[in-house]
């Protein structure tokens, strides 16, 4: 079925509002989210009955409607035609921020084209939670979402990603967690790592160690729940065996930039210690 979305110059548009639910503590939440979710015409959910659950321990009695991966691109339009007859809409996904590895990115997208204004509210989500826990790099990091479950096309992005130096953050399921965990483990080396279980729930569980560490762990602790991987990015220990740092310093003095500025650009770049490239530097 398609839809056509039609729209009158005169008639004043709705608001789209981008708010996150707590990824397991239903305390997790704004003042300002549960505002809007209260005053909107419409709530847009992933599952409704899930999201049931949460509005009604909130006591708010709002119109629901089915929003998720299978029916996004068709929903996506019907939600655009009532934004345009005026309706407010809140888009909540099960857990967390809408449009980070749950439904979202499109209704977005077509709402800016359509002149919608996009309100996107601030909140729980796993990602930078995870990463903050992890004890790991926080100054970059890469945001995987979840990797292919077949494995050819697992090791083949692991294979792209092997070589940045970025935290890589990764969600998985229980089911696959020991397949990625070895997988990692065949393509990065054996690198720090967190491993992190049921989020802000009751069984939370952060183990930090390396990644044969976490594939021992789950051969007798049979993994369940939902899972965020934090792996640590490539060394600079690494990195400096494979680059020719003094090359990489001349090619920047010889662009223009001074034996300090490269030495900051060079030690950026790849994530190594600072006193080592200044070292090399000597040698220029």
């Amino acid at each position: 079925m398609k839809y056509m979305i039609e729209s009158s110059d005169t008639m004043e548009k709705g608001k789209l509002y981008i708010c996150p639910t707590p990824i397991g503590n239903l305390e997790d939440i704004t003042i300002r989210t549960l505002k809007v979710l209260e005053e909107v015409d419409i709530i847009a959910a992933e599952d409704t009955r899930h999201s049931l659950k949460l509005l009604n321990h909130y006591e708010i009695k709002k119109p629901l409607t089915s929003y998720h991966e299978h029916n996004e691109r068709e929903k996506s339009k019907e939600l655009i035609q009532k934004l345009l007859e005026g309706k407010n809409i809140a888009q909540i996904s099960d857990a967390g921020m809408p449009g980070i590895s749950d439904p979202g990115e499109t209704l977005i997208a077509l709402a800016i084209e359509r002149g919608i204004e996009v309100i996107a509210l601030p909140g729980a989500t796993a990602l930078i939670t995870a990463l903050v826990a992890s004890g790991l790099s926080t100054r970059r990091f890469t945001f995987e979402g979840f990797l292919p479950s077949k494995k050819k096309e697992r090791v083949d992005r692991l294979r792209f990603l092997q070589e940045d130096s970025n935290t890589l953050i990764i969600y998985e399921s229980p089911h696959r967690i020991k397949d990625s965990l070895k997988d990692i483990l065949t393509c990065f080396g054996n690198r720090r790592i967190a491993v992190i279980r049921e989020l802000t729930k009751v069984y939370e569980e952060i183990f930090r160690s390396d990644i044969e560490s976490a594939i021992e762990k789950f051969e007798t602790d049979a993994p369940r729940g939902e899972f965020v991987l934090v792996v640590e990015g490539k060394t600079g220990e690494d990195i400096e065996k494979e680059i020719d740092i003094e090359k990489e310093l001349l090619k920047y003095i010889e662009e223009g930039y001074t034996k300090k500025a490269s030495i900051k650009i060079v030690t950026e770049k790849y994530n190594l210690p600072k006193n080592e490239v200044y070292k090399k530097s000597l040698e220029i």
